[in-house]
């Protein structure tokens, strides 16, 4: 059997159909009242369609307070469960498990959007990166708030888990709430969330147990967890390892590898020629971490060619290849791979030629094709990226106007 269509059976007992998992990427595709939309759902019609055994959403944020972006889904109450029942029904009939991504921006966020921003620490974000993060000093949450946000944490899973959603994955990675608690740059408290790497994991595992406790044994747990920041006195490569360590006794179902911060995005970069040759922007870190954890790791980052895809699960360094922005362009991905009717799936990212924009083109771009999708659209490879920007400033706007009046 190809490796890739092989099962795979999660610490919890829940198994994945193969080895093909759509990574999560932003959709923001929520209305005005961050409430999924009939286009957000049909994208996932298309993708449950797709072959893979796991799709990951994009971010769904646990508090209206504290939104990444302006159309995130949000899900903090019940009173959207209908919609949330219909987002999950898309995988029903398929082999297919769909986990909803649970997010936390904390200072990550646009002041656009947010007035007020919390984070572990008055840490503001650095210059670089994403050029509408603000610059303004978040405030330090208190205890009663960090308590707050783990029980948000477990309240979001445990409705979109009656909702229906195969499992959950915990944002860990990219520079938000939980990787900031991790960082000893953003985190520099002294209470016992800050200081010592036990101290500044404690809250991932936190939150990691309030889900685990409300959702049962049944439902899988994952998280998305950075190998690094890439960052001067940021979160490591050997800390890293440590809480791989940590959520692994714990029991988590499935850690998928990222790396970096939206001020440092770590695939945005030159590769080293070890990495292009592999693709995977991550390998050499998943390749240690294969040595200190049995529990089943996805890699996500730069897989591109199905032979590669295919060799990565044979070395049994990773058990689930992730993919995100090839799923924009090649809705069919899993299905190509398995019958061989396409065997590289390239992605070329339109530009305006100005630098300050073109940043953005990274992420609103594929924004901008799984809108196609749920709009019953074929990709388009061509698309203007002066067109997409300016749609994404329209919604900037709106929002912030929307907020004030």
């Amino acid at each position: 059997m190809d490796l890739l269509q092989e099962k795979l059976t999660l610490p919890n007992g829940s198994t994945l159909s193969n080895r093909i998992a759509k990574s999560a990427m932003s959709e923001n595709l929520s209305n005005r009242l961050h409430e999924p939309t009939p286009v957000l759902i049909n994208a996932y019609k298309k993708w449950a369609q797709s072959g893979a055994g796991l799709l990951i959403t994009g971010n769904v944020m646990i508090d209206s307070k504290a939104i990444g972006e302006p159309r995130n889904v949000v899900v903090e109450n019940r009173k959207n469960l209908d919609l949330l029942t219909e987002w999950a029904a898309t995988a029903n009939g398929t082999n297919t498990q769909l986990w909803a991504q649970v997010n936390h921006p904390g200072r990550q966020a646009m002041e656009q959007i947010n007035s007020v921003l919390k984070a572990p620490s008055a840490v503001p974000l650095k210059t670089g990166g994403r050029k509408d993060a603000t610059s303004k000093i978040p405030e330090a949450l208190t205890e009663e708030e960090i308590l707050a946000i783990i029980e948000a944490f477990g309240n979001t899973a445990l409705i979109l888990k009656e909702a229906g959603f195969s499992g959950v994955q915990i944002h860990g990675a990219h520079g938000y709430l939980v990787s900031q608690f991790l960082s000893p740059d953003a985190n520099t408290r002294e209470d016992k969330w800050g200081g010592s790497l036990e101290n500044r994991s404690r809250f991932v595992v936190e939150v990691y147990r309030k889900i685990r406790a409300l959702v049962g044994n049944d439902f899988p747990i994952g998280i998305k967890l950075n190998s690094a920041d890439f960052q001067k006195g940021g979160f490591s490569e050997e800390e890293s390892m440590e809480v791989v360590k940590i959520l692994s006794k714990e029991g988590i179902d499935l850690i998928e590898i990222s790396g970096g911060t939206y001020e440092a995005p770590a695939m945005l970069g030159k590769r080293k020629a070890s990495t292009v040759k592999r693709e995977a922007y991550f390998m050499d870190y998943i390749e240690k971490a294969r040595k200190i954890t049995d529990t089943p790791l996805m890699l996500t980052g730069g897989f591109r060619t199905a032979s590669v895809m295919r060799n990565a699960v044979a070395s049994n360094q990773l058990d689930v290849v992730g993919i995100a922005r090839p799923f924009t362009v090649y809705p069919n991905i899993g299905h190509e791979l398995f019958d061989n009717s396409r065997s590289v799936f390239p992605t070329n990212t339109q530009k305006t030629g100005v630098k300050g924009i073109d940043g953005f083109m990274n992420i609103i771009w594929y924004e901008a094709q799984i809108k196609r999708l749920g709009q019953e659209k074929a990709p388009d490879p061509g698309l203007s990226a002066w067109s997409v920007f300016l749609k994404y400033v329209w919604l900037i706007l709106e929002r912030k106007f929307s907020r004030i009046f």
